[in-house]
């Protein structure tokens, strides 16, 4: 049989013909053929459209704790396409690891915990892995109390950090992680690293009643003798962490930090609230602002939980809790405004809560 006419074609004539595809389509050709395959996964190509296509913005899911130990067959990453309004799974079958365990991402990567095939389950390591072109990078060795009791953060340009209340590793662009004291008040709470800065909440108050206060650590202090947390707090914030219950931060876009929480009906110790409230602290301006409230019948499916997740970075925030069965999306507009919407078609998480985090998908992110 002749060969088909596409086999004739130039390769600098079917690369621009790929790049015209949006990102997902091409993602979906590498498996049409042999072919496409090598063409599409060719330096070459993927130089090129690194130049042109802009990251796939994802909503990736963290998987449940009692699905920790997943065969290694069945090992996936499974994520939403807001703009498709489709779920998509990522196979990491590839990866030669055990109890593999997804749980933060810088652009174009994923950070996951993992077991080495050969080691026990208390040597866990984390491993930086880009999905789509299947090259991994493992980090140096670690513990599994660091894995079960701390919070990976990573930034923008892959330095990343494991912060527990008692102390915390950090890794930048070496082969050994910066071990020192947190000495924070208390456990952080929902901590994120942005512009060489690390920001958590911590509870300063009794135990009979919570007190919230942001904490903030520059990571240029981790080469002095002294590393120090400084409280973040101005006069004229006034009552801003005293109105939202169980507050939690997420990243926002440039020098912006969210502070999400359920917004009280009263400062009365065991006060109901009214509905998810939004703020947005600008960190140049140091000047707190509201971003957003979920609206009263999506915020009805919450109110009967005690607890809420959230996950998210940028624009987009994700909410979750338990036997809801969907997830909220709030989108913050360029206007400034925001758009809320359900998340159906959950992929096997039960009636739990969900954790997960935003993977900016892209083809020529290097680990």
């Amino acid at each position: 049989m002749d060969a088909p006419p596409i086999y004739g074609l130039p390769q600098d004539t079917l690369h621009q013909i790929f790049s015209s595809l949006p990102l997902r389509q091409i993602m979906i050709c590498r498996s049409v053929c042999k072919l496409f395959n090598q063409i599409l996964t060719s330096s070459s190509f993927i130089h090129l459209i690194s130049t042109q296509k802009p990251p796939l913005s994802l909503l990736a899911l963290r998987p449940p704790h009692h699905q920790r130990h997943v065969s290694h067959s069945a090992a996936a990453l499974h994520v939403y396409d807001p703009n498709q309004n489709q779920w998509l799974r990522f196979d990491l079958s590839f990866l030669p690891f055990r109890s593999l365990h997804p749980v933060a991402s810088s652009p174009g990567l994923i950070y996951l915990w993992g077991d080495l095939p050969d080691s026990p389950e208390s040597n866990k390591s984390l491993i930086a892995c880009n999905p789509l072109t299947r090259l991994y990078r493992v980090l140096p060795q670690l513990g599994s109390a660091w894995s079960k009791h701390g919070s990976v953060l990573v930034d923008s340009l892959n330095k990343v950090m494991v912060l527990t209340e008692l102390a915390a590793l950090f890794f930048s662009n070496s082969n050994h992680w910066l071990k020192f004291s947190s000495n924070l008040p208390s456990k952080p709470r929902s901590p994120i690293l942005m512009l060489n800065s690390v920001y958590a909440l911590c509870d300063v108050g009794s135990p009979w009643r919570s007190q919230w206060k942001l904490f903030c650590c520059n990571l240029s202090s981790l080469t002095n003798s002294q590393q120090f947390w400084h409280c973040l707090e101005r006069r004229e914030w006034g009552d801003v962490f005293d109105i939202l219950k169980r507050p939690r931060l997420v990243r926002g876009v440039g020098n912006r930090i969210l502070m999400i929480g359920g917004l009280k009906s009263s400062f009365t110790l065991n006060a109901s609230c009214s509905t998810i409230l939004i703020l947005r602290l600008d960190l140049d301006l140091l000047e707190w602002e509201e971003a957003g409230r979920m609206p009263v019948e999506m915020y009805r499916c919450f109110s009967e939980s005690s607890k809420f997740k959230v996950f998210g970075m940028g624009d987009k925030v994700c909410f979750s809790a338990k036997r809801v069965g969907r997830l909220a999306l709030w989108e913050c507009e360029k206007g400034g405004g925001g758009e809320w919407r359900w998340i159906d078609g959950l992929p096997g998480i039960g009636d739990g809560p969900c954790r997960g985090f935003v993977y900016e998908a892209s083809l020529n992110a290097l680990p």
